[in-house]
């Protein structure tokens, strides 16, 4: 079964951290780019961070840079999302997604969502 399950949400106050990780089952993640979006209440999802398959090139929003990293474990199978300095603008839900374009098709997962509130 193909699945990406995400895991580490939580409440944290502001300027605290929080690590959230997504494991891939029943496909390799290093052969897809992988990322993080989130969608806060009444917002659109939004794209956080991603890195590529390739190279492992990262993008990172404005919203996040400086604060968040991004990183992928090929042999645990996972990608993980470090978030430092938290704000109480990063409180959303948090979607692993992982994406292969290959001769004009494309396979697009997605997480569950985790949870992630900052708040005093």
């Amino acid at each position: 079964q193909v699945q990406l399950v995400e895991s580490g949400g939580g409440l944290v106050q502001p300027g605290g951290s929080l690590r959230l990780s997504c494991a891939a089952s029943g496909f390799r993640l290093e052969h897809y780019a992988k990322g993080w979006f989130r969608q806060a209440p009444g917002k659109e999802r939004e794209g956080v961070s991603c890195i590529s398959d390739s190279d492992d090139s990262t993008y990172y929003s404005d919203s996040v840079k400086g604060r968040f990293t991004i990183s992928r474990d090929n042999a645990k199978n996972t990608v993980s999302l470090q978030m430092n300095s938290l704000k109480p603008e990063d409180t959303a839900v948090y979607y692993c997604n992982a994406v292969q374009r290959y001769e004009g098709t494309e396979s697009n997962y997605w997480g569950q969502g985790t949870q992630v509130t900052v708040s005093s």
